[in-house]
């Protein structure tokens, strides 16, 4: 990722320098033989990326591991726990912790320990761990919508991505390039069901930050504020990168070519003009907009709206629970032109150098659901606003599959170029609008 500004600057010199503290010995001593296969299993190399400027880097990534089956793993995980130690996760969920007795009953002499942490806390603790050269952790869950995981992280040796050969074949390749995914999400605006019974009243982005001749909005607006959420500035920066159909949604909404009205000068790095993208998030950040860093608020500050007063808010897809657990006269905005939302995927990553290299596999096997997808391991994560990205396991919890909805696959690496400047870009319009104070 780039450096060069000094909003990163700060997390980025905590990086480099925590980083720099272990870089001689990283050189020095190569990944630890213990995520290899025992003797008995066919040569599998060391889980050691390859170079990020390598396309080869980018998954799926098949090895010996790949094609090993549960029973294979198994035998190899019993002789890795012969000691007594148990296989360790670290999850940045807690549905993750109903995984442990279903995985213990289905392979007997393998015990199970998650530990649910912030994802921050998860990365944090990969690092000091691989510093140290006492390495603890097996599996580790992450999400990556800006490339933060994978260039930061995974390239950089911390982990690496196991591929199941049978799986993947069930998986969009797109889904892979970037890590082994647990299940997809996404972010939707909700808009309020009671108020709008013919449907959303939204069907692309532009409509959303509408106003009228007087200059008034169409919709009070509900967010978490954006330039603090990973996620979400994602979006906006892929918005950037997709500028050509952010112009196109702009001219099929409204018959007539987009106006740009965006100040490129004054920043220390280059803006380009005339992007669409840009002008959109510029035109955002105008807006007047209530953030809120609950989820649940959020909805139901448009459970609160009215057809008069109408209110629309970004939350996560799972927030539409709320719908039959508390009543609210919420639903999704789905099929936004261009597109609705980006397909964000939790990751599952074998920590470099763990004790348990085959064992680590077999939980990944297991978590997402197994050589039938009839494990068990995924029924914590099937929730609506979750969708499994195996073609072969059904999704009857969401009322429409992941695509039906709008969304896309993330260029992740085309987003974490641009991903700096897109914050700067949102932190300082957002300084300069009327509404903020």
């Amino acid at each position: 990722m780039k450096a060069k500004r000094i909003l990163a600057a700060l997390l980025a010199l905590a990086m480099l320098l925590s980083l720099a503290a272990c870089s001689q010995s990283k050189t020095e001593t190569p990944a630890p033989a213990a995520n290899t296969p025992a003797d008995n299993t066919p040569d599998a190399a060391p889980d050691e990326p390859a170079a990020v400027e390598d396309s080869a880097f980018y998954g799926p990534i098949y090895d010996e591991w790949s094609d090993m089956t549960d029973d294979e793993l198994y035998q190899l995980a019993l002789e890795e726990v012969k000691d007594g130690s148990e296989i360790t996760v670290y999850a940045t969920s807690s549905k993750m912790l109903k995984a442990e007795d279903k995985f213990e009953e289905a392979f007997p002499g393998l015990n199970l320990t998650v530990m649910d942490m912030d994802q921050d806390e998860v990365l944090e603790k990969c690092v000091l761990e691989a510093n140290a050269g006492n390495i603890f952790g097996d599996v580790l869950q992450a999400k990556d919508v800006n490339g933060d995981v994978f260039f930061n992280y995974y390239e950089e040796g911390y982990c690496s991505a196991f591929y199941p050969k049978d799986i993947c074949s069930l998986i969009d390749e797109d889904l892979l390039r970037y890590g082994y995914p647990l299940y997809a999400s996404q972010s939707f605006w909700y808009y309020n069901t009671e108020a709008f019974p013919d449907g959303q009243p939204v069907h692309s982005w532009w409509e959303i930050i509408e106003k009228d001749e007087d200059g008034n909005q169409k919709y009070r607006l509900f967010t978490k504020e954006i330039g603090t959420e990973t996620a979400y500035l994602s979006l906006f920066a892929s918005f950037i990168v997709n500028a050509d159909q952010m112009e196109q949604s702009y001219v099929d909404t409204y018959g007539k070519p987009l106006e740009y009205t965006y100040d490129a000068s004054g920043f220390d790095f280059e803006v380009p003009e005339n992007n669409a993208g840009i002008e959109f998030m510029w035109r955002f950040s105008q807006m007047k907009m209530t953030f809120i860093g609950d989820g649940d608020e959020l909805v139901l500050a448009v459970h609160n709206s009215t057809a008069d007063d109408p209110a629309l808010c970004l939350a996560s897809g799972g927030k539409i629970g709320n719908r039959d657990e508390s009543g609210y006269n919420i639903g999704w905005v789905t099929n936004l032109t261009p597109y609705t939302g980006l397909e964000n995927c939790e990751y599952l990553y074998v920590v470099t150098g763990c004790k348990h290299p085959a064992a680590a596999r077999l939980f990944i096997r297991f978590i997402t659901g197994g050589a039938d997808g009839k494990s068990g391991g995924l029924k914590p994560f099937s929730k609506e606003g979750n969708w499994p990205v195996r073609s072969d396991v059904e999704c009857d919890w969401n009322p429409v599959g992941l695509a039906e909805s709008g969304a896309v696959s993330a260029d992740i690496a085309a987003i974490n170029d641009v991903f700096l400047d897109t914050q700067d870009l949102w932190i300082y319009w957002l300084s300069i609008s009327p509404y903020t104070k």
